[in-house]
């Protein structure tokens, strides 16, 4: 399948390429050969990531965020993890007064935020340097509204992550082979 053809499927489900972004820039990270030949395969994966050129932080799509878990390298890797959730939630002050503590020698480690007028503190599991996902979960669920959840594609030890209604995600599901895309944490 051409992968045009794969980019406007995803955006009918709400996975367009972020204003800016061109099929080039995709062609860039890989030739379109590996997108074709594999349909949806790479495409979502790639939709999660930056452009792998400069001026960096250019994300393919402001509703997917490629989430690897092996990520924790000291104090803000946490507040970076909120970030992107907040990002691709499209709510980018849904968190605010965001501070994390992270020492993985002394395997302590907290995060603390506000949200809906809320003052929240996390104590984080450290496990070298791999996030703890529970504590990712209590991010997403202060995004999540009801309609829109996060919806994940595993990948070994990482994950693309999408912010779709369960309707869109059903049919994104379908279109990645079945069972390739579940709710948080699925």
């Amino acid at each position: 399948m051409r992968l045009e053809d794969q980019l406007d499927r995803l955006a009918e489900l709400g996975l367009p390429l972020a204003a800016g972004r061109t099929v080039d820039e995709l062609l860039y990270s890989s030739p379109r050969e590996e997108y074709e030949s594999r349909p949806f395969d790479l495409v979502l994966f790639a939709l999660g990531c930056a452009v792998e050129d400069e001026p960096w932080e250019r994300w393919f799509c402001e509703r997917a965020w490629h989430f690897d878990t092996e990520c924790v390298r000291g104090p803000g890797s946490y507040v970076a993890i909120a970030r992107q959730l907040c990002r691709i939630a499209g709510l980018p002050d849904a968190l605010s007064e965001l501070r994390d503590h992270v020492d993985l020698g002394e395997e302590e480690a907290w995060i603390e935020y506000t949200a809906n007028g809320r003052r929240n503190s996390w104590p984080i599991d450290v496990r070298d340097d791999w996030a703890d996902l529970l504590v990712v979960g209590y991010l997403i669920d202060e995004l999540e509204d009801g309609e829109r959840r996060f919806h994940v594609r595993r990948n070994g030890q990482a994950m693309t992550l999408f912010f779709l209604d369960d309707d869109a995600a059903a049919r994104l599901d379908a279109l990645a082979g079945g069972g390739a895309v579940a709710p948080f944490p699925g």
